[in-house]
């Protein structure tokens, strides 16, 4: 789980979770960013003109994305700088963040915890920080 913005980081931590021996499974848009059929541009420039909802829509992503994490064991939520906010965390990963604390999955945080007006409800649903560190998926 992450922003968009980050589908590159994404796609490079999911191949090292992969050496690594994990099974790995992505949203549905970064899945199409990985196979060349969308562009992390196109997705910038959806956002930017408003748009991008009409896209989640089309495609009915959020369920989509949570009947996906239904089938995963965890998740991970990479957390990165973005909009002047170390660790980032934005409202559709907050929201399936919650998904995934309801049907009991755990957690990770790639980093920290952000500073942001939703900060105790994320602590609540009590990630396992990673600092950065894949190791200690378990």
């Amino acid at each position: 789980m992450h922003s968009l913005d980050f589908s590159k980081e994404a796609i490079a931590i999911k191949e090292k979770l992969e050496k690594m021996g994990h099974q790995v499974s992505q949203c549905y848009s970064v899945s199409r960013v990985e196979k060349g059929d969308l562009s992390v541009q196109s997705i910038l420039d959806m956002k930017e003109n408003k748009t991008f909802y009409e896209y989640t829509i089309s495609k009915d992503l959020i369920k989509w994305n949570f009947n996906r994490l239904k089938k995963d064991d965890a998740i991970l939520v990479i957390n990165i700088s973005k909009k002047g906010v170390d660790n980032y965390i934005g409202g559709n990963t907050f929201l399936e963040m919650g998904f995934a604390h309801v049907l009991n999955k755990k957690i990770f945080l790639l980093n920290d915890i952000p500073n942001m007006s939703y900060t105790d409800e994320i602590k609540a649903m009590q990630p396992m920080v990673l600092n950065n560190n894949l190791d200690k998926i378990k």
